[in-house]
């Protein structure tokens, strides 16, 4: 595509939505015309885009006439419901919903990872679980390199993953916890300021396994393409505003050493090692709020494999770059040359 494309936002007044419109003007994304996309009570109202007052349109199955890439992050349903015109009119839909991670047809991409997938579009790219990227950035490279067997994860997820709603929810909670007065959760469904808890997302009754745990074990099978990588995961919601973090334990095929590791990451794109033993500083989600890359540090050797095979690290990514709006402005640079006409 050598002309600037036409970009719609559904969902432009989100948290990812709004960070689709920071990226692209921080990354210099080139746009001819934005349009401004969200539910019927938003529209009317005006968004921000390079001096200009863009005024929000109902999202509609007409809205993409035109377009040329359609940026979606209003939750399933709304994919679900809307990306089939987006694509039917021309567009090319990046969605940052579940709705199509699993599709065989439809690409799963970190462009760190598997960007070449991104050619085989046939309409549809979808963005990973943020908790995936975040594990995957990192692992990736190490994988590669001596495959990883098997891999236990635990999240500690921040409020911006259940969006603007729950981001304010936590702000609102924590003032009232403060201050002594009572406060209804209305957007989760425990007490948020100052407690922590198991993802607020479905459990499965036989497994005992969440969705958001299920999507990583699923995800990770698909964008490395390995079915056999044994996944144990346990996802929890924190009192942090904005970027996840994980502890992650993982055993190679091969032996591996902190050194090894280090090594890999030292130069892999989208991490960036922040491991300072002496001064007690690893990954921190205030430092990662803001940052491009997914921050690793205490890396370690796993003492209960008295085998070499496995290794433990901390790592930290922002949950509305890497791990949403940055991943989905990658895939959208990388479109005029690997799969725009």
């Amino acid at each position: 595509m050598s002309h600037e494309p036409v970009v719609a936002i559904a969902g432009v007044t989100g948290a990812v939505g709004a960070e689709f419109i920071a990226t692209m003007n921080r990354r210099g994304f080139p746009v001819r015309k934005l349009k401004a996309l969200a539910s019927a009570r938003s529209a009317g109202k005006t968004v921000d885009f390079r001096g200009e007052r863009i005024v929000i349109e109902e999202l509609t199955e007409k809205s993409f006439e035109g377009v040329d890439i359609a940026l979606f992050s209003a939750g399933s349903s709304t994919s679900w419901k809307f990306s089939p015109a987006a694509v039917r009119a021309g567009a090319v839909v990046i969605d940052n919903s579940s709705a199509f991670r699993m599709d065989p047809n439809v690409p799963l991409v970190i462009p760190e990872i598997n960007a070449g997938r991104i050619r085989e579009h046939k309409g549809i790219i979808a963005v990973p679980n943020c908790s995936a990227i975040t594990a995957l950035v990192p692992l990736w490279p190490i994988h590669r390199q001596n495959r990883i067997k098997r891999v236990i994860l635990s999240t500690y997820q921040a409020a911006s993953g259940g969006g603007a709603a729950v981001m304010q929810e936590l702000v609102e909670s924590t003032r009232a916890h403060l201050e002594g007065r009572a406060f209804q959760p209305k957007a989760i469904p425990h007490p948020y300021a100052f407690n922590l808890f198991s993802h607020n997302t479905a459990v499965d009754p036989e497994t005992g396994y969440n969705d958001e745990e299920t999507k990583v074990i699923k995800e990770t099978r698909k964008i490395f393409e390995d079915d056999k990588i044994a996944i144990g995961v346990t996802c929890v919601r924190v009192p942090v505003l904005r970027a996840h973090c994980e502890a992650i334990t993982f055993e190679c095929e091969k032996l591996i050493t902190e050194a090894d590791v280090r090594a890999i990451l030292a130069n892999a794109p989208g991490v960036k090692i922040v491991d300072d033993r002496a001064r007690n500083y690893f990954p921190m989600p205030i430092d990662a709020s803001g940052q491009d890359d997914v921050l690793v540090g205490r890396i370690r050797k796993d003492l209960s494999d008295a085998s070499g095979h496995s290794i433990s690290m901390f790592v930290s990514a922002d949950q509305l770059l890497k791990g949403a709006a940055l991943n989905a402005i990658q895939i959208a640079e990388l479109l005029p040359q690997r799969a725009m006409a």
